[in-house]
């Protein structure tokens, strides 16, 4: 149990239903959807177009989105990838020999086709209870009335309202300027194309006036998009990845292309290396996640990508005498380079994330990006859909794994995840921040499962994370674990923005429902 004379919050719990989001409106409007006699599933989708309009700078509609669902409809766990692909027109050579080398983040190239309403369609048809135009009822009034902004969104705004040009600036400032806390944010151009998908499911955003506005901008900025690519955009259903942690409990991540074998990667090599070893804030344990990442991250620049274009070496992630292997190469002693090439194995960045469960078993865990804040900056002309980035997770490599080709998903960061305990209880749960998700993940599980922290601890407490050359590490942890791990080689950084943030619901094995919601955004759990 907590100290209840320190300013932190409590767990959530409840009976009959529970939702945990990153901004308390969402959560409410998920929660009202489940008192209506929707279920989880629902809950969660109602909340994702919630977000829309309450956190634009990390999602929008024009975004993707990836689901793990346990349903009372389904004998087993369901994993739904919704994510889009590149534009037919569009690969590495037509960029190489225009000699663009790297996709900028702000550029229409960046700019692939979105999945996240052919997932919502499809996981509310087959595993809800209301049905999508329900479900949009909420959103379209509040993108109508407006949302009021919230602190930590408008300290998003701030810091990247030089991101919103053309366009953007229309629909996204507010007499062009950021959108301050306490203002009021309305989208009812946004409301028009909610009614669309309302009314006739995802063929209103995918084959519609509304596709023509998104293909026209598109191609007004110099893309290659065609009314083709977005007909044939499918949500697909994929098999969840299983790894078995030390303690029997077992945790379900998403195949490529997204990132979740690179979460299994750090959990299980964390388990290898013993890290509950150390204090949970020590050097030690910053040091050691720290090398590990390095590790877990140079093996997913290297190995994923769309696995319909080429095979995923999973070993890497997956097999415990290559993973041993891999352990003995992290120590104390030495810090790995941050780019470790492929014969190092061969030898040896904004989301918005919704977890839901009720009393019949239903459970989802769902994430839902434009990528970087804002996306690409760039926005539809007529309905103001800003366009995310993700293809700028594609590499200009020939015969890379994650080469930009037609038809091509990119490297996904996000990931939502499931734990499965031996006892029964099932944790639908997630982490936002962009590259930080899969260290997240890891992270989130030993600071449950090796320090034995309560949930919402679990989320409050200290992150560090190392990517690119610099450890970023926030203001919780001491000046003298910085010191010592400035002497020992990295390049050390106090962390501008909070390192990522999370959610998590359990289902209890007693049928109880527990809630937890990271303080570094402004939501909540909340549960009846």
């Amino acid at each position: 149990m907590r100290d209840f004379q320190k300013p932190e919050r409590s767990e959530i719990f409840s009976s009959n239903g529970m939702i945990a989001t990153s901004h308390p409106l969402a959560a409410k409007v998920g929660l009202d959807a489940m008192n209506k006699g929707g279920n989880a599933i629902d809950a969660a989708i109602t909340a994702a177009l919630m977000l829309v309009l309450c956190e634009p700078q990390s999602t929008g509609l024009f975004g993707d989105a990836f689901a793990i669902i346990k349903s009372k409809r389904a004998k087993s766990i369901i994993g739904l990838n919704g994510s889009g692909k590149a534009p037919m027109a569009l690969s590495s050579d037509t960029l190489l020999s225009k000699n663009i080398k790297e996709i900028p983040l702000d550029s229409v190239h960046s700019v692939t086709v979105p999945g996240a309403v052919s997932l919502f369609e499809e996981a509310a048809d087959k595993f809800g209870d209301l049905g999508l135009k329900e479900l949009c009822v909420q959103p379209i009034k509040y993108a109508e009335k407006g949302v009021v902004v919230s602190p930590r969104v408008s300290f998003d705004w701030v810091a990247h309202r030089k991101k919103l040009i053309g366009s953007s600036e229309k629909f996204y400032l507010d007499s062009g300027e950021a959108y301050k806390v306490g203002s009021l944010f309305k989208a009812p151009m946004q409301a028009e194309v909610l009614r669309q998908i309302a009314a006739y499911g995802s063929k209103g955003f995918y084959q519609s006036h509304i596709t023509n506005d998104l293909v026209n901008s598109l191609k007004n900025l110099g893309g290659v998009h065609t009314l083709t690519d977005f007909e044939n955009v499918k949500v697909q259903y994929v098999d969840p990845t299983y790894a078995d942690l030390k303690d029997g409990s077992t945790l379900i991540e998403l195949p490529p292309n997204g990132q979740g074998l690179t979460a299994i990667l750090i959990k299980r090599l964390m388990e290898f290396c013993s890290i509950e070893r150390f204090d949970a804030d020590s050097f030690e344990r910053v040091h050691l996640e720290a090398e590990i990442a390095k590790v877990a991250y140079s093996a997913r620049n290297n190995f994923i990508g769309d696995p319909d274009f080429s095979e995923v070496k999973q070993d890497i992630f997956l097999d415990d005498v290559y993973l041993e292997h891999l352990s003995k190469e992290i120590s104390f002693g030495k810090v790995l380079p941050h780019n470790l090439g492929e014969d190092f194995f061969s030898r040896n960045k904004d989301t918005v994330l919704i977890c839901a469960a009720d009393n019949e078993g239903n459970a989802i865990s769902l994430i839902f990006s434009t990528f970087h804040a804002f996306g690409s900056g760039l926005c539809s002309e007529k309905y103001g859909l800003l366009f995310h980035n993700r293809g700028a997770g594609f590499v200009l490599k020939r015969d890379h794994p994650n080469e930009l080709l037609g038809g091509k998903r990119p490297l996904h960061t996000i990931i939502p995840s499931i734990l499965k305990e031996k006892n029964g209880s099932i944790m639908p749960f997630g982490v936002m921040g962009g590259q930080y998700q899969a260290n997240g993940h890891a992270r989130i599980l030993s600071n449950i499962k090796d320090y034995s922290m309560g949930f919402q601890e679990a989320l409050n407490f200290p992150r560090s994370f190392c990517f690119d050359g610099v450890l970023n590490i926030e203001r919780g942890y001491t000046q003298a674990t910085k010191e010592r791990l400035s002497q020992l080689g990295y390049v050390i950084e106090e962390a501008a923005i909070p390192i990522g943030g999370a959610q998590l619901v359990r289902i209890d094995s007693s049928g109880v429902l527990i809630g937890a919601s990271d303080p570094r955004k402004d939501g909540c759990a909340l549960g009846y």
